[in-house]
């Protein structure tokens, strides 16, 4: 027991040590002046990880380009300044560190400064997928107790039949009608002191929804963590202060606020756009000298499916880091990138669940195209079977379990996810090989069984994917009388291309076993996805 003991004390501290170390070749540890660290750290823990990290950054360079959107840039100092106002204003107005706020907003300036001047407030903040429906936001907003819902004006209606709940507009465009009972923030903000305001009792934190493709989103917290997590991010990925950040990502999602918070905890410019468009995000890229952008899977092959000669017009070489994750990553569009763009894709795997899990460098990808990766420092990832016993042999599939200090203890309606030995189930399985890199075989819930034989999706999809003629590809199973399932696929095909149903099934049976080759075909000109690019296998049939 007391060696036990003595092990794990012995890991922390290994972890800490290499963590810190981490920090530092970042540049977040500045050791020749431990009086700014120190100030850091206690910002960080009285306002939490944002709006702390906005405030040291407008103490240190406030004159530095803190946000860039469509309506022009901010300094540092200007968005500590306005959301100043903005927590005063709305304490003024009754909000307090037990109202619960939401916001329904796209990408900008509006967002980001809700987003601090509830932390200044110590106020959780909830934040709702842009791509819901009336039901599902109805439902949450009455789940999580939500009093005050900012939004933009393009969500008005869509909010009609929410009742009960103070209402503030973040944006709205010129020629907008708005009502005179919903405020503009910008007024709000306009009439208000700028002064700072005294540190709330502890940071109000954000709750993360899932993406509910499979029923009711569940409401996910994200209380404050120590500065020290911020080296499970920077461990494999080498992002650096003072840098430049492009957001496809959506901040409503986990992949995008995890690394909007960490680039503001680096003093990096952040630049947003209301809309994903590929050719205005290397635009963008290219304008603002950015080093990092973050994508998910699908954004990243719409930015590629421009083209060799549009992708030529933008000077992108500053880029060092696309950060790609929220689905995965198939070996045809990490291949493309690397390409187009160089050896800078790292391949980010995690949940909003458990944040982040592993991350495929790109060595890790050139050696091996489709994995995961490995943990960074403080994660980990194991494999069990369905009796619960762990899994150490390479090329062995089970269910996946991690666990990362930033991981979540449980729902906000107070169910939790499976786990093992303090890991938690991702929902998704795989194997590791030879040399410990991980691979996603596909979710837990979606293998098929056509005659005895299990098929993953993912792998029929990703070999659909090589072919040159085939731009989308999903392949769900449905009933069979003689075999239990069979496999249909679902294909969008590259304009100008021929590929018909027995091309596909000859593409399949070359690459695959003939139990995975698709029996049914049918073409569609778009794949049902959600705002973050996941396939809504329920909408195929």
């Amino acid at each position: 027991m007391g060696l036990s003991l003595l092990d794990r004390v012995a890991g922390a501290v290994v972890r800490t040590a290499r963590s810190i170390a981490v920090l530092h070749r970042a540049g977040l540890v500045p050791v020749p002046r431990l009086d700014e660290a120190v100030r850091s750290m206690i910002l960080t823990r009285r306002y939490g990880p944002l709006a702390g990290s906005v405030r040291i950054a407008a103490r240190r360079s406030p004159h530095s380009v803190g946000l860039v959107d469509e309506r022009g840039s901010l300094t540092f100092a200007q968005l500590d300044l306005r959301s100043n106002a903005l927590a005063r204003a709305l304490a003024r107005r009754g909000v307090r560190a037990s109202t619960t706020m939401a916001v329904l907003c796209r990408d900008h300036r509006g967002l980001v400064l809700t987003l601090l001047a509830a932390g200044k407030l110590g106020v959780p903040v909830l934040l709702l997928n842009t791509g819901f429906a009336t039901p599902q936001l109805a439902d949450v907003v009455a789940r999580e107790n939500v009093g005050v819902l900012v939004h933009d004006a393009e969500f008005t209606d869509l909010l009609g039949g929410i009742a009960g709940v103070d209402r503030y507009l973040a944006w709205t465009d010129s020629d907008a009608a708005t009502s005179p009972d919903v405020p503009l923030l910008d007024d709000v903000i306009a009439g208000a002191d700028d002064h700072p305001l005294p540190a709330p009792a502890s940071p109000g934190g954000f709750v993360l929804l899932t993406s509910g493709t499979t029923g009711a989103p569940k409401g996910a917290p994200r209380p404050k963590v120590s500065a020290l997590r911020s080296a499970e991010f920077l461990d494999r990925i080498p992002l650096r202060t003072g840098e430049a950040t492009y957001f496809g990502a959506p901040l409503f999602h986990a992949t995008g606020i995890s690394q909007f918070i960490l680039s503001c905890a680096l003093g990096c410019t952040v630049v947003l756009r209301r809309r994903f468009d590929p050719e205005a995000t290397v635009r963008g890229v290219a304008e603002n000298r950015c080093t990092a952008l973050v994508v998910v899977p699908t954004m990243l092959q719409r930015i590629l499916d421009l083209g060799p000669e549009v992708l030529a017009r933008y000077d992108t070489s500053s880029l060092r880091v696309i950060f790609v994750a929220g689905s995965a990553l198939a070996p045809e569009v990490g291949n493309r990138a690397r390409a187009a763009f160089g050896d800078v894709v790292h391949n980010v795997y995690g949940s909003t669940e458990v944040a982040i899990a592993t991350v495929a460098t790109p060595q890790d990808w050139a050696r091996a195209p489709g994995t995961v990766g490995r943990p960074p420092v403080g994660c980990h990832v194991a494999l069990y079977d369905d009796e619960g016993r762990r899994i150490t042999t390479p090329y062995v599939t089970g269910r996946v379990f991690a666990g990362s200090g930033l991981a979540f203890t449980g729902y906000t309606d107070g169910r939790a996810k499976d786990t093992i030995d303090g890991l938690i189930a991702t929902g998704d399985v795989g194997h590791f090989d030879a040399e410990g890199l991980l691979f996603l075989d596909g979710r837990d819930d979606e293998m098929i069984v056509s005659g005895g034989e299990n098929v993953y999706p993912v792998e029929v999809e990703n070999v659909l994917l090589a072919h040159p003629g085939i731009r989308e590809a999903a392949v769900i199973g449905v009933p069979d009388e003689e075999f239990g399932q069979r496999l249909k696929a679902f294909v969008v095909v590259r304009d100008g291309s021929t590929v018909d149903a027995d091309a596909v099934r000859e593409h399949v049976r070359g690459n695959l076993a003939r139990f995975k080759v698709p029996r049914d075909v049918e073409f569609l000109d778009a794949l049902p996805r959600n705002s973050t690019g996941k396939i809504l296998r329920n909408a195929l049939a």
